[in-house]
């Protein structure tokens, strides 16, 4: 089995990489990158010179640098991390957000069409749903839920899942799609909400929080969503959506204040900003589905995932300095 991870230099592709190289040790993983600003091939170290894994430099946009890269490899999936998935970003220049994620997505299920795929899995969030009230803890995301983006970032994101199932109607594509809650843990990038209050922390910087800190989301620790994109790419049915949440809601500012308290730093370094345009309050999502059809469950426990999380930046400070430093766009230039 071959199978196309694109943008595995980032976060939760990366780890999805570790993780299918772990446990399906005879599967061949090749790692379609353009290294922007939030791909980091040093991420990738630790598979780099496994036999079985390939790491190609290309932008998911280049239709002929993918076509190529599918006619080398007559991949038998393809599972779609690719993205510009930072809100704030999406807010300043939506552009670049709907050419990677719309466009980008088009072009990968074109060479899907083309070479013949078993499986084109399309990696989504929750915020494509919008939001939910406060005062109503008892509504969650299900699979039939509406979209309703907020941001560009989840409109383009909203639109991709579109398109998905456009391809899925109209050309008999093989497709699933998943949409997750807020995930967390190594090689996180440092400008989101965690990393971010970790490593500010660890430098005794101040904590932005933007509003009073009482949005909510639900957070999923990344090697649970890994399993679960495992499980649906393989037993998932062609054509459904699955809903990968971690039961595990929390206030930004309560997640603050206990990094606050795992690394002994003052809860007076917490800095409220101005709240985000269009802020989302609540993400809450709903599981019973891939629970029912495929026996996922979230393993990972938010106290025993942040503990992990933390430790790990501890230990891996050479990783997330070389960013704050800007060394390891060098790196990714030598590629």
């Amino acid at each position: 089995m071959t199978i196309v991870v694109t943008g595995g230099a980032g976060f939760i592709g990366s780890n999805f990489i570790f993780h299918m190289l772990r446990y399906y040790s005879d599967y061949r993983i090749i790692c379609l990158d353009k290294l922007t600003y939030a791909g980091n091939l040093s991420t990738l170290r630790p598979v780099i010179t496994n036999p079985n894994f390939r790491f190609v430099k290309a932008d998911i946009c280049d239709r002929n640098a993918v076509e190529k890269l599918f006619e080398e490899e007559t991949p038998d999936m393809v599972v779609n991390f690719a993205a510009e998935s930072h809100v704030d970003r999406s807010i300043e220049n939506p552009e670049i957000f709907l050419q990677t994620n719309i466009i980008g997505t088009e072009v990968l299920m074109d060479a899907c069409r083309k070479y013949g795929i078993l499986r084109y899995h399309q990696v989504s969030t929750d915020e494509v749903y919008g939001d939910l009230p406060l005062d109503r803890p008892d509504l969650f995301f299900t699979e039939e839920t509406p979209v309703h983006a907020s941001s560009p970032y989840s409109a383009s994101k909203a639109g991709a899942d579109l398109l998905v199932l456009a391809y899925y109607r109209t050309y008999g594509l093989p497709v699933t799609i998943s949409r997750c809650s807020n995930n967390y843990g190594a090689y996180h990038f440092p400008e989101k909400l965690i990393p971010l209050m970790i490593v500010n922390a660890l430098h005794d910087k101040p904590l932005p929080v933007y509003g009073e800190g009482l949005n909510v989301r639900d957070w999923l620790y990344v090697e649970d969503h890994c399993k679960a994109i495992a499980l649906i790419i393989h037993q998932g049915k062609a054509g459904e959506i699955y809903n990968i949440g971690g039961h595990n809601e929390m206030h930004n500012i309560d997640i603050v204040k206990l990094i606050c308290k795992k690394l002994h730093k003052p809860e007076s370094l917490i800095t409220f900003v101005s709240d985000r345009k269009g802020h989302d309050m609540r993400y809450a999502i709903d599981s019973t589905k891939i629970h029912h059809e495929l026996g996922w469950f979230p393993e990972t426990n938010f106290s025993d995932g942040i503990q992990k999380t933390i430790d790990w930046y501890l230990n891996h400070r050479e990783w997330w300095e070389n960013i704050l430093n800007g060394k390891y766009q060098n790196d990714n230039k030598m590629q």
